[in-house]
């Protein structure tokens, strides 16, 4: 079921490792096209929020808690179903596929026939500003270029939720506020509650929504 348009509800979450709580009773709702930002200092449980939420948190950690698209519980749901999209700081293409091939990836195997999925990726590239480029290698793109790859490889898989693990990190500052504003103008675009793990009040303020510092008293 297509669940986008739909508000992401966090309820009552807990996240301990070794006997240490790093999340305590979190409670949140993103409504869709908004963002909830996560800020804290390093090791207070960002990253690890995330993964929980995308069903990938290792099992040294002891985590519970409700994760709700609309009506729709994740936390029961496998990672390959729970509709989770997520960007790292690292674009994480795949250098032995094309730029379009790293998009047709993504699609899903129910987008048929082979006419469809090349159009589909035909106009996530014009979406990108990057008509044209379904050839091209992934390692003769700018920084920019492959963050832009990265996050419509992400849309067309069309997830529930977005999550941003720190994307805007690695690029120098114009770059840094080009994209973010591309990022989330999209997940707006594509009615997608956005969970932001960042250091950075700047990229707070571009998310505007909710703020919550995992490093608070």
């Amino acid at each position: 079921m297509n669940t986008a348009g739909q508000a992401l509800h966090l309820r009552d979450l807990h996240i301990t490792l070794a006997g240490r709580h790093l999340i305590t009773g979190l409670n949140a709702t993103v409504v869709a096209g908004d963002c909830l930002t996560l800020m804290g200092p390093s090791g207070c449980g960002k990253s690890t929020l995330l993964a929980y939420l995308a069903g990938t948190l290792e099992p040294v950690f002891d985590a519970s808690g409700s994760v709700r698209v609309g009506d729709t519980e994740l936390t029961g749901l496998a990672p390959e179903r729970r509709g989770v999209g997520i960007l790292f700081q690292d674009d994480l293409l795949f250098p032995h596929l094309s730029v379009g091939g790293n998009l047709a990836f993504a699609l899903p195997a129910s987008v048929r026939p082979r006419a469809r999925r090349a159009e589909l990726i035909d106009a996530a590239l014009l979406e990108a500003g990057l008509p044209g480029f379904a050839r091209r290698d992934p390692a003769t793109l700018s920084g920019g270029q492959r963050a832009r790859v990265a996050l419509m490889r992400t849309l067309l898989a069309q997830p529930r939720v977005l999550l941003l693990d720190e994307p805007f990190n690695k690029l120098d500052a114009q770059l840094r506020s080009d994209f973010r504003n591309f990022v989330f103008e999209h997940a707006r675009q594509h009615a997608l509650p956005v969970l932001l793990v960042t250091h950075d009040e700047a990229d707070a303020q571009a998310a505007g929504g909710q703020v919550i510092n995992l490093g608070a008293a």
